[in-house]
């Protein structure tokens, strides 16, 4: 019960989150295409640069993205891979892709407050399936934490 509790304390958001989520968010409504998943795992994240087939961002660690050893959690890895993989796939001319395959090579970790540099690079596209590689590094040390493989397919626009 007690890990329940921490589980909770963690997820919790603070006055000042709530006070912002209130602001900035649009309501729930059956049209709306907001997604708390993606607000939860993206909030924090600055981006930096982007540009065609490239996207750099950093990242301060938060305690709900590390695992019980206060180290930042694989899970929690794996999600940035997936959505700032997304991100760099994603253009104006094509639908929203789905993933369809993602590998991660988990080299080394990162604690709660260690910035990290998220840098995603398109690798190419053919049709609807675009592949990408993203690289996440501690900012301080050039460590790097991990390497994700990230493949995504969307419907591309009909020539007839």
């Amino acid at each position: 019960m007690l890990n329940m509790e921490k589980a909770k304390e963690l997820l919790q958001a603070t006055p000042e989150e709530s006070q912002s989520l209130s602001q900035h968010l649009p309501p729930l409504t059956s049209d709306t295409k907001f997604c708390f998943y993606e607000h939860f795992i993206l909030r924090g994240i600055q981006v930096d640069r982007v540009e065609p087939g490239l996207v750099v961002c950093t990242f301060k660690v938060p305690p709900r993205f590390t695992d019980r050893t206060g180290k930042l959690a694989k899970g929690a890895v794996a999600n940035l891979v997936d959505e700032v993989g997304g991100a760099v796939a994603h253009s104006e001319s094509h639908p929203m892709n789905v993933s369809v395959d993602m590998s991660i090579s988990y080299l080394s970790t990162a604690h709660v407050n260690d910035e990290l540099e998220i840098t995603s690079r398109l690798l190419g596209r053919k049709g609807g399936y675009s592949g990408t590689i993203v690289h996440l590094r501690n900012k301080a040390t050039g460590e790097l934490i991990a390497e994700g493989r990230h493949s995504l397919f969307g419907r591309h626009a009909s020539k007839m």
